[in-house]
């Protein structure tokens, strides 16, 4: 999964074309590790029809506080270069991809 910066957020995620998930992240977040695979797994089966990419909050203070991040994990789907979903949380790929069926 690509690490997106306060410095290329805009690019990677704004100015996509596809929907873009967006997992704010730390690396001393147990439930981010496990929510890790699930996203590596749907990144695998609907990589034509969304995009995944992560953001380490303690690194990238910019865009977190930009987008209200609260807590990890936090998902955020873009759509358009705006935000269209969030959910906070960890969550089995079934569930999440039910989450996800109205964005994809």
């Amino acid at each position: 999964m690509a690490e997106v910066t306060d410095a290329d957020f805009a690019a990677e995620v704004l100015q996509a074309e596809l929907p873009v998930l967006v997992q704010f992240t730390a690396e001393w977040c147990g439930p981010c590790r496990q929510l890790a695979p699930v996203l590596g797994a749907i990144a695998a089966e609907e990589g034509d029809r969304l995009k995944i990419v992560q953001v380490d909050v303690d690194r990238n203070p910019r865009t977190t506080l930009a987008h209200g991040v609260l807590a990890t994990p936090t998902l955020m789907v873009f759509r358009g270069g705006e935000p269209v979903k969030s959910m906070v949380g960890a969550r089995a790929k079934r569930r999440l991809l039910e989450e996800l069926a109205d964005v994809l």
